[in-house]
């Protein structure tokens, strides 16, 4: 399969895992949005993948991946997702020299070539991430007070700002990624100013559990791992630090407890309007790094 194909599968695979709690998946819909709604963003996300596979720039290729994703009921489905699958893309599919594959067509992919595509992106890049959350609704902290003129809710109405201060969008990006004060650093933000350090982690855990259950069940198992290891930041916008940390613990003692202690957990989290959805973004991109390598197949 092409790096497009398999950003799509991945996709698939993650919203297919179940129980993965507070989110969507195969055996549990949240009131506006439902499993169908991802399974659409995903195949609307397909020219934008594509895109990147293409050698698109980074910016170009998000912004089409986004409007397709968008074209469905539920609203924003995987734009997370998106901001990290499109890179890894781009990566997969860079043909320089360096770029190696087996006879499979398995690829060579690293944190290292993913942080030269992401640390080389553009101020042109940056205006079509602002235009992606024209798109899209997508919920996000307050940006740093010496920042506001960098407010991705002003969509494309910050482009000017962008374009004026000269701001690439792996700069738009390093601001958001560390916290500051009573606000949480976004998790896809630190995902490209870190090396995709979660998302490789995770694939890698992918790795090792590969062959003893499903792929979307592995998804589901990975994804549950990372919440117990740390606090999901769009839980802690949405409904403070403390719950945070209490469903990183709650993830850890569903780990410890087995299959009954997750599905009860699932069920709580969706009864409370509790969504670790940066958690599920990062296993989706962990999917797509698996499958490209040829270390997960379906």
């Amino acid at each position: 399969m092409t790096p497009a194909e398999n950003a799509q599968l991945a996709l698939l695979l993650e919203v297919s895992g179940t129980p993965k709690p507070g989110n969507v998946d195969r055996e549990r819909d949240l009131p506006d949005l439902r499993f169908e709604h991802f399974l659409a963003g995903a195949v609307g996300a397909g020219p934008g993948l594509r895109a990147a596979e293409e050698g698109a720039a980074v910016g170009e290729a998000f912004e089409r991946a986004v409007a397709g994703m968008s074209q469905q009921e539920g609203g924003n489905t995987q734009f997370g997702a998106l901001l990290l699958l499109v890179p890894l893309v781009r990566a997969a599919a860079d043909g320089d020299e360096e770029r190696s594959g087996d006879e499979d067509g398995n690829t060579d992919l690293s944190r290292e070539r993913v942080a030269r595509v992401v640390e080389n992106t553009t101020v042109e890049d940056a205006a079509n991430f602002y235009r992606a959350f024209d798109h899209a609704e997508v919920y996000v902290d307050d940006p740093p007070e010496d920042a506001e003129e960098f407010d991705v809710r002003r969509g494309s109405d910050a482009i000017p700002a962008v374009e004026e201060q000269g701001v690439t969008l792996y700069e738009v990006l390093e601001l958001g990624a560390d916290g500051d004060g009573d606000s949480s650093g976004d998790d896809m933000a630190a995902e490209w100013t870190d090396g995709f350090e979660r998302t490789f982690w995770a694939a890698d855990r992918l790795a090792e559990l590969a062959g003893s259950a499903p792929a979307s069940a592995l998804g589901a198992r990975v994804y549950l791992e990372l919440l117990a290891r740390e606090p999901d930041t769009l839980v802690a916008k949405q409904h403070g630090r403390k719950v945070a940390e209490s469903v990183r613990v709650r993830a850890q003692e569903a780990l410890e407890g087995g299959p009954e202690v997750v599905e009860a957990f699932a069920e709580a989290l969706v009864a409370d309007g509790v969504n670790p959805g940066t958690t599920a973004d990062i296993t989706a991109a962990a999917l797509f790094v698996a499958l490209e390598r040829g270390e997960v197949s379906v």
